[in-house]
């Protein structure tokens, strides 16, 4: 099994609650349980005039994903990016999977 990825939560400009702290760090705990390619998830959260804008950043092995999302709750700001990061990882991750599957059945191996 590999490590747990990395989780860099930054403050801009205000303060963030606990409960939303915590909330971001388990999402991305659970994504880096589900994706064992990503070794680090960076979580940027600043107040904008109206709400809060939410940054998230992901690296590693052969994965390079970013997501940015506005609200006026920054836990919803956060849910939203981080969703959008699942999907880009889930495209990434099917990617190779399927085409390993492909090239497999295109070139089975050779009985003999």
């Amino acid at each position: 099994m590999s490590a747990a990825p990395t989780v860099t939560i930054t403050l801009r400009d205000g303060e963030l609650e606990p409960e939303t702290r915590e909330g971001i760090e388990l999402r991305c705990r659970q994504l880096g349980q589900e994706f064992p390619e990503t070794t680090r998830f960076e979580v940027s959260v600043a107040q904008d005039g109206v709400g809060h804008a939410v940054h998230a950043h992901v690296t590693g092995k052969g994965t390079d994903v970013a997501a940015h999302a506005n609200h006026e709750d920054a836990a919803r700001a956060a849910d939203q990016a981080l969703d959008t990061v699942e999907k880009q990882l889930r495209r990434g991750h099917d990617k190779r999977i399927f085409a390993r599957r492909r090239e497999g059945r295109q070139n089975p191996p050779k009985k003999g």
